[in-house]
């Protein structure tokens, strides 16, 4: 009988290599998580430190440094880290050298609501945000929206602002009014803008720059108390009332 030494060397050198992928799997899983990592994704993160995301890290009531990584529940630490209130996304996993690395990004707001004595920021997802002891945010501050009802049509207006760089400057406030009409409080100059329904709004808030185009460069812009946009492609304008007029 003939012996076919191919087949016998090929049995061996698998047999080796699951031994030594085995033994090294085994080696790995053993070993420690000797570091953790903290890296936030660029953006405005200011809410969060390492040391706040540091303490999320925690499995089976002790911190997950020193623990064997065989031992290590990455999608646990992953879902506490999203369930931070401040957190958008976030991202664990762990090196082969026994590094624990968490990527965060942390949440946008893009308006302060306030309701009598509570407030609570809306997000550029549309949700609400809780403030932070760490950050207050410069965005635009919301009056007249009452707990209960929703906030898309302000969400929409909110991105819009936040999308438009001159915008973003210029509108510090706006208020909801018993007429459903959107009131824009502004930076420069001591006056309101009544952008009415939360409709047209490339429209009307071209026909807004054009107004302040001319208004600026002739320096009346201080004129006027109220810029009325609600109407169908026009700028209604009210003028201050002069002392002694």
């Amino acid at each position: 009988m003939k012996i076919n030494w191919n087949y016998i060397k090929g049995s061996l050198l698998i047999v080796v290599m699951l031994f030594l992928f085995g033994f090294s799997n085994h080696r790995n899983t053993s070993k420690k998580v000797q570091s953790v990592d903290v890296r936030f994704e660029q953006g405005e993160n200011l809410f969060m430190n390492y040391e706040m995301v540091n303490k999320l890290l925690i499995q089976n009531g002790s911190h997950v440094k020193n623990q064997a990584k065989s031992l290590i529940d990455l999608n646990s630490l992953e879902k506490q880290v999203l369930a931070h209130p401040m957190v958008e996304d976030a991202t664990t996993f762990l090196t082969i050298d026994g590094q624990l690395k968490t990527s965060v990004k942390q949440r946008t707001p893009i308006g302060r609501v306030n309701i009598n004595s509570k407030s609570y920021y809306i997000d550029r997802q549309g949700e609400r945000m809780p403030l932070s002891s760490n950050h207050s945010a410069r965005v635009p501050i919301i009056t007249g929206v009452l707990s209960s009802e929703s906030t898309d049509d302000l969400y929409k207006l909110l991105m819009f602002i936040k999308q438009d760089e001159f915008l973003q400057k210029q509108i510090v406030g706006i208020h909801k009014s018993a007429e459903n009409d959107f009131l824009l409080m502004t930076r420069i100059g001591s006056h309101k803008i009544n952008l009415g329904r939360i409709e047209n709004l490339e429209v009307k808030f071209k026909n807004l720059k054009t107004f302040y185009n001319h208004t600026m460069t002739n320096k009346t812009i201080e004129n006027y108390k109220m810029i009325n946009l609600k109407y169908n492609n026009q700028v209604v304008c009210t003028k201050k009332e002069r002392n002694g007029a």
